[in-house]
């Protein structure tokens, strides 16, 4: 701990661990049948688009992005009240995710970090609250999944006490990829 931020743990993404706060896109440990042939796995149904209320629809987006500066002062969560969001790396980068339990009153104090490997994305459920993406390269890429329409579908929540803090050092070793990473 130091200047009063609490220091976040950064633990490994695993299906498991975010169960709460959503679902891990991933082929690793998924199941998965043959089409086309018997020439092409399907890694079926890895995580649903909850989008629909108030009338609204799915829709894709690519997101390009930059770094932050670390240590990172977490001092803000937002969450998507009418529907999931999903986040899948496209250049196969490792980033990390940093996510709140639902509720109305959110607290840094019940946040979690997570270290992806790249090859996993994330869905978050309808009302999580979590951290914008959190890239670890420049120009990094993500397409996104979520919900596209009318109604408010975007909470911000800023804060100025009991802030937690992110270190690249805390990255679990057994899952650091060959990535140059240094604060």
């Amino acid at each position: 701990m130091s200047n009063g931020i609490r220091r976040l743990a950064i633990e490994p993404l695993t299906k498991q661990a975010f169960a709460e706060f959503g679902d891990v896109i991933e082929v690793d440990n998924s199941d998965y049948f043959m089409i086309n042939n018997g020439s092409t796995r399907r890694y079926h149904k890895l995580a649903k688009t909850d989008v629909q209320d108030q009338g609204g629809e799915a829709i894709i987006s690519i997101f390009q992005a930059t770094p932050l500066s670390y240590p990172l002062t977490i001092s803000m969560l937002e969450r998507h009240p009418l529907g999931s969001q999903a986040f899948v790396p496209l250049l196969g980068q490792p980033y990390l995710i940093v996510v709140a339990p639902k509720g109305d009153n959110p607290s840094l104090q019940n946040c979690r970090a997570f270290y992806s490997n790249g090859r996993q994305g994330v869905n978050y459920h309808k009302g999580v609250w979590h951290h914008p993406v959190l890239a670890l390269i420049d120009q990094d890429q993500f397409l996104i999944v979520d919900r596209g329409g009318e109604g408010h579908n975007c909470d911000e929540v800023f804060f100025e006490a009991d802030l937690v803090s992110l270190h690249l050092e805390d990255i679990p070793a057994s899952n650091r990829q060959e990535v140059m990473l240094s604060e």
